[in-house]
């Protein structure tokens, strides 16, 4: 019966039973009768209802998450003594009246992943006990009123509703300490102060309350599309209201950032550059809630699918991916060298292909969630149905096309009343007005003057934050301002793209850049179409005063070309190139650090994985000795004195991996993590960042990595294939059965990696499959949830369900093998942790354990 074995005695084994993942589609009888039972775990079966759970009388926790409870089970107004309440994950729309007054003891309710819009009045009822509310994602449009009287409520969680508003009086009256509101379409406060977390929002409400709010129209709009559309022409002339021709010579490197109003409404523009060289930094500042604008090229764009692909589908996928609720509005340029029927015919064309892969991927998402609703094992994959269940509630809104032809005025002009009509719609944008309280206007105000007004901080705006303070506070006034509030109200601007600010990032804690546009222009002398001619360019007097040579320039457009690096006297020499060319001399040293200390820019590289700090560059990449557990630890020292940083944008196809793996072998441990839609442009890029900032031995190539741990090699190897899209991961069997543990453990933190990064993708799925170990057999055994609670598996053996062999579990799933001469003993399973993994710069901690078969 499942019933949980405890180490303290036959009274705790009565008293806790757990069920979970048994495919219930009733409570047992013997169960049932048991009034003895304290906690009982369901959790994960088939239960569509609950009859008879009122015989336990005694209850104090109940999990009934991860079913198919449509109606909210009303016996449970009987389980007087019952403290905790779990119902999340079901498919509940309405919850009776008198069922919490009868529950005076309840101090833990989980609703969420639900289709609730209201909670019983009756839930007042546990005012005096209730420390733990979770209500996210399902469709409330307000917080419920009866929330206001949970006195004792410290965890409320109301993330992925449909909020506009939060009440002051929840943050004054109830006890918070934990709060969490993500995903909702927020005015007050807006979405980029609630980010800041609860007490960013108390500080909030607290400005407002003794003064008159201001509503804010602000509107974030991103230029996006290949490079030469006409992005540039279009921002610069919405801008400056008249037709501004932009040449090729002048086109974006990186992205550039303008402000300007239009008729009430503040837009920033964000002006991305087209290249994929610069898509690896693209991550850093695409954010939700922004208006898209997707500029094609006309003269460019054939009625052929590759021409689609390449100028619309490419950047609609990445988008699903990654911002999944934008609204896009297409825009078509260069429309004066196509007559008017071809215009029409390739706007249609573009709409229609555009509703074809949104609804490929509605049918897709529908796909994958049948399959595992079919299963016969259907509640060992309810994280994958949610996961997928929440995507499908996401989708690009996609405005109609507009033809513009940017060297015509009067298409500017129409382009801009079009921007209006769209934003104003509060359907299409429902928090486009952001209620502020008037000092984050006057910081704003303040900040803005600092920038236009002091000679030094005009061309980069680097700010030390007390400097930044103290001049606010002084100069302009703002005398009540103290430390916490200014860092609240940077956080917020930092977040709507007016300033940057990395807190998070150790070196620059202190560091406010007030121009952004300053930070970009840095980056991009790194990451750039045509580095190699940069640096070939470099000026012979720059190289002298980095004590290098013109043979050191050639050598290093070598290393570039060849293994995707720049030692760190390169970007010395390409940084201050650039930054003397601007004259901004006196921020070289700080940016960029000196021979023995790694300059803040340095440093922000690494934290977005744009780049990977390396001590070895012998051979492709760099090669520490082998650690071997017992034995002293030995580095090889490369021939260069000087750090070098690898660039994996940069990286060529290259057969020294794979000679150096050695060929694929049919006893491989064999996985693939499959991703739908695809695999993100700069997704496996930083996963080797991150992987190889953790492994010392590695070797890398433009779509496969190779590590080393503890003698073990670990083959790492991207195939982004329409419809056929994963990364494989490959290591060596064991050949002794105590060696299966570290080989899991080193394939699981790879995996990992891989869901950590997955949180910046929430239009992402992925899934890790096996294939079946015999030759030529096309099976693919699906991985279950995995997670730190529970085991993978509770099989010796797995059978194909196509060739019908049958195979050890550990050589399809991370599982020790049981000792033979212990084979009647409970089997031991082998769990790593990804939940709680955290991943550095430098370092990740997984954690591993052995549980006890249940």
């Amino acid at each position: 019966m499942g019933q949980h074995a405890s180490n303290q005695g036959q009274e705790d084994y009565t008293n806790e039973v757990t069920l979970s993942r048994l495919r219930l589609r009733v409570v047992p009888l013997e169960v049932l009768q048991n009034s003895s039972i304290r906690s009982l775990n369901l959790d994960r079966n088939k239960l569509k209802h609950l009859t008879g759970i009122s015989n336990l009388c005694n209850l104090k926790k109940l999990i009934l998450s991860k079913n198919a409870i449509t109606d909210f089970p009303e016996e449970i107004r009987n389980l007087v003594h019952l403290e905790k309440l779990e119902l999340n994950q079901n498919q509940i729309r309405v919850i009776p009246e008198e069922i919490f007054s009868c529950l005076p003891k309840l101090k833990h309710l989980r609703l969420n992943n639900n289709r609730l819009d209201s909670l019983p009045k009756d839930l007042s009822a546990c005012c005096g006990s209730l420390q733990y509310l979770n209500l996210s994602n399902n469709l409330f449009q307000a917080i419920p009123l009866v929330v206001l009287e949970l006195k004792c409520l410290q965890e409320f969680y109301v993330h992925n509703n449909m909020l506009r508003r939060l009440p002051m009086k929840m943050f004054q009256e109830v006890p918070l300490k934990m709060f969490k509101v993500s995903g909702n379409p927020l005015q007050e406060p807006p979405y980029e102060v609630c980010a800041g977390g609860l007490r960013q929002i108390i500080s909030y409400f607290n400005q407002l309350q003794n003064c008159q709010a201001e509503k804010d129209r602000r509107v974030k709009t991103m230029f996006l599309g290949m490079s030469l559309a006409g992005k540039s022409t279009i921002c610069k002339s919405l801008k400056q209201r008249q037709v501004i021709r932009v040449s090729e010579e002048e086109r974006t490197v990186v992205i550039e950032i303008s402000k300007f109003q239009i008729q009430g409404f503040s837009f920033l523009f964000w002006d991305f550059a087209g290249q994929l060289e610069y898509y690896m930094t693209h991550h850093m500042f695409i954010t939700p809630h922004a208006l898209v604008i997707l500029v094609i090229n006309f003269q460019k764009y054939q009625l052929s699918n590759d021409s689609f692909k390449e100028l619309v589908g490419f950047w609609i996928n990445n988008l699903i991916m990654r911002v999944p609720n934008s609204v896009v509005l297409p825009v078509g340029t260069h429309i004066d060298v196509c007559c008017e029927q071809e215009v029409q015919e390739k706007k249609k064309d573009i709409m229609s292909k555009i509703r074809d892969m949104l609804e490929e991927r509605k049918t897709t998402l529908a796909h994958l969630i049948a399959n595992l609703e079919a299963n016969e094992e259907s509640e060992f994959y309810v994280d994958q149905w949610n996961r997928l269940k929440e995507m499908e509630n996401c989708s690009l809104t996609i405005l109609d096309l507009v033809p513009v032809n940017c060297m015509d005025y009067q298409d500017i002009k129409a382009l801009e009343g079009t921007i209006l009509e769209h934003v104003q719609n509060e359907e299409v944008f429902p928090n486009v007005i952001q209620v502020l309280p008037p000092i984050y206007k006057q910081v704003e105000a303040a900040i803005v003057n600092i920038v236009q007004t002091n000679e030094e901080l005009a061309e980069h705006g680097i700010m030390d934050l007390r400097l930044l303070h103290s001049e606010l506070s002084c100069q302009y006034h703002l005398t009540d301002l103290d430390g916490e509030l200014l860092q609240d109200i940077l956080r917020f601007l930092h977040r709507i793209g007016l300033i940057v600010w990395y807190e998070e990032v150790k070196q620059l804690e202190s560091t406010v850049f007030l121009r952004p546009a300053f930070l970009i222009d840095i980056f991009k002398t790194l990451v750039r179409y045509g580095l190699m001619q940069q640096l070939e360019s470099i000026a012979v007097d720059i190289l002298i005063a980095e004590h290098t040579t013109i043979r050191d320039r050639t050598n290093w457009v070598w290393t570039l070309k060849s293994k995707a690096m720049l030692c760190q006297k390169a970007m010395r020499a390409l940084l201050k190139h650039q930054l003397y060319l601007d004259g901004m001399r006196d921020v070289f040293e700080e940016m960029v650090g000196s021979r023995s200390q790694k300059g803040k820019l340095f440093s922000l590289l690494e934290h977005f994985e744009i780049c990977l700090e390396v001590r070895n560059t012998e051979g492709l990449n760099p090669r520490a000795q082998v650690f071997v557990p017992g034995e002293p630890w030995e580095t090889v020292q490369g021939h260069e004195e000087d750090t070098h940083y690898l660039f994996p944008t940069y990286l060529n196809q290259s057969k020294e991996v794979s000679a150096t793996w050695g060929g694929d072998h049919a006893e491989d441990l064999h996985i693939r993590v499959y991703f739908s839609p695809e695999i993100p442009e700069g997704f496996f890029q930083r996963l080797m960042v991150k992987a190889c900032s953790f492994f010392s031995t590695h070797w890398v190539a433009k779509a496969i990595c190779l590590l080393i741990c503890s003698g073990k090699p670990l083959l790492i190897k991207a195939n982004n294939q329409k419809g056929y899209s994963y990364i494989e991961l490959r290591c060596r069997k064991p050949a002794e059965r105590d060696g299966f543990q570290l080989v899991w453990d080193f394939i699981m933190t790879i995996i990992s990696i891989n869901y950590k990064l997955l949180e910046e993708w929430p239009g992402l799925h992925l899934c890790v499959k096996v294939p079946c170990r015999t030759a030529g057999c096309p099976a693919e055994l699906v991985w279950p949830d995995v997670d730190d609670k529970s085991t993978v598996t509770t099989e010796e053996i797995k059978t194909c369900g196509i060739c019908a062999f049958q195979f050890e579990t550990e050589l399809l799933l991370p599982k020790v093998p049981s000792e033979p001469s212990i084979a009647q003993a409970p089997a031991q399973y082998y769990v790593t942790s990804y939940g709680n993994a955290t991943f550095g710069s430098s370092t990740i901690h997984v954690e591993t354990q052995n549980i006890l078969d249940k």
